[in-house]
């Protein structure tokens, strides 16, 4: 149920600027900012007493696994830990079970969610060879966009057919997102290295089978292809120094044809982590040398990066301990990436200006999604307020998602999300969710 709520003696991160302000929030908007705001007296006060207040998270890349496979997730419970973790709005993908290739399986899952998830909601329709003219119908003031899997993927969705591709390219007008990875190279890999180990090969040798060169040999195809037909692509989860020369800083976002996503989980492991988190942190595509974590890094902040987000993909750890070839790929992180971005944050690797831009106010602005990812006068009220001070420890207890398990269990953070607010509704007070009726929205777009 939505209050009225007078957030007083905040630290406002908005739009490159950080600044001290009260803020009214009344039904599921915010209705003004400013210093000692009056109210009529019945609004709920919170004090911020300082703690820095946020844009909710707009997380483009998730897998949340409903329908199909909701044994390792579901919208309701993944929801709930990725509004723990700060993120107010996601995007989820369409590899689920059945795959999310048609326009009537697409709404199927947004009837799934409505009323069951605590944040917002979008969804992408995905591609594959057979599907060309359920793409061409696509409606793209309807969901989030397409998606296209140039590598291994989740039953018939890998998009190798070059003349399907290029008229996707050349003929769909909606923002097409592609996972790349060269098919061919990663199964020689693959096959070399069967023939040494067979299907129990070392984790550590994940980014040899999944390399580099299988990244750029992809996303550059994407890439040219995207330039040669002025199609408007998304590349996900980028992971390597070379790939970096793809992508350019010359232009503001809004006049970017060519945009680019990195994960966290990129920015924080390297491969020397897998001696220590084996198949924990085995994800598609691979995690690499220090050098391309790097890169990533200098990419990031000179704006050749546009987006952070999380590949949120999680499995039971009894699957996780498979062999390596049928032990799947991804790992949960919707709970904990914002306090990673954080923490990077204390250390002196980001300011706090620049997470909020690439985790709030480019998705908003990529995706051309109505009234969020800034904290504005008239916005919907998706906020969170961060405690710099308070520490806590991932464990076992205090893990939200539905596979129990983190790839992050252990680490200690320096920071707290304290609140988090959907749609003016607090789900999160004190670090501890609230049990109120999910009010998470189905995005709207504004596109012309």
């Amino acid at each position: 149920m939505n209050k009225t709520f007078l957030i007083t003696d905040a630290r406002i991160v908005n739009e490159g600027q950080i600044k001290e302000s009260d803020l009214l929030v009344r039904g599921a908007r915010i209705e003004k900012i400013g210093r000692n705001l009056s109210h009529d007296g019945k609004a709920e006060i919170i004090d911020a007493g300082g703690k820095f207040l946020l844009p909710g998270m707009i997380d483009d890349q998730v897998h949340f696994r409903e329908p199909g496979l909701t044994h390792k997730a579901d919208i309701y419970t993944e929801s709930r830990a990725a509004v723990a973790g700060g993120i107010t709005t996601f995007i989820d993908m369409p590899n689920t079970k059945p795959p999310t290739l048609t326009g009537e399986l697409l709404e199927e899952k947004f009837r799934l969610a409505q009323g069951r998830s605590a944040a917002n909601y979008s969804f992408m329709l995905g591609g594959s060879n057979d599907n060309l003219e359920e793409l061409l119908r696509f409606d793209a003031s309807k969901a989030a966009g397409i998606k296209l899997f140039l590598g291994s993927s989740t039953g018939n969705m890998l998009v190798d057919d070059e003349k399907v591709l290029e008229t996707v390219f050349s003929q769909v007008d909606a923002l097409i997102s592609v996972h790349c990875e060269d098919e061919t190279t990663v199964r020689r890999n693959l096959e070399e290295y069967k023939g040494i180990y067979g299907d129990d090969i070392p984790v550590v040798l994940h980014p040899r089978i999944r390399s580099a060169e299988a990244c750029y040999l992809s996303s550059s195809r994407a890439v040219a292809l995207a330039r040669k037909t002025g199609a408007r692509l998304h590349v996900f989860h980028l992971s390597t120094a070379e790939e970096m020369q793809l992508f350019d800083n010359h232009l503001p976002l809004n006049d970017k044809k060519i945009t680019a996503e990195v994960c966290v989980h990129h920015l924080l492991f390297d491969e020397r982590d897998y001696y220590l988190k084996g198949k924990l942190i085995k994800w598609n595509p691979a995690i690499k040398e220090a050098k391309h974590k790097k890169a990533l890094w200098h990419a990031l902040l000179d704006d050749r990066i546009d987006v952070l987000a999380t590949d949120h993909a999680p499995h039971t750890l009894e699957e996780k301990d498979r062999p390596y070839t049928s032990a799947p790929s991804g790992a949960p992180m919707v709970q904990h990436a914002m306090n990673v971005l954080l923490d990077f944050y204390r250390e002196g690797k980001i300011s706090l200006e620049k997470i909020v831009e690439k985790t709030a106010h480019n998705p908003a602005m990529l995706f051309e999604i109505a009234d969020r990812g800034y904290i504005r006068e008239g916005y919907f009220a998706d906020m969170m307020l961060v405690d710099m001070h308070r520490e806590w420890t991932v464990s076992k207890d205090n893990i939200l998602y539905k596979c129990g398990w983190s790839p992050l269990e252990g680490r200690r953070f320096g920071t707290m999300i304290t609140d988090t607010f959907v749609n003016g509704v607090r789900v999160l007070s004190g670090g501890k969710l609230t049990e109120v009726t999910p009010p998470g929205m189905r995005l709207e777009f504004d596109r012309k």
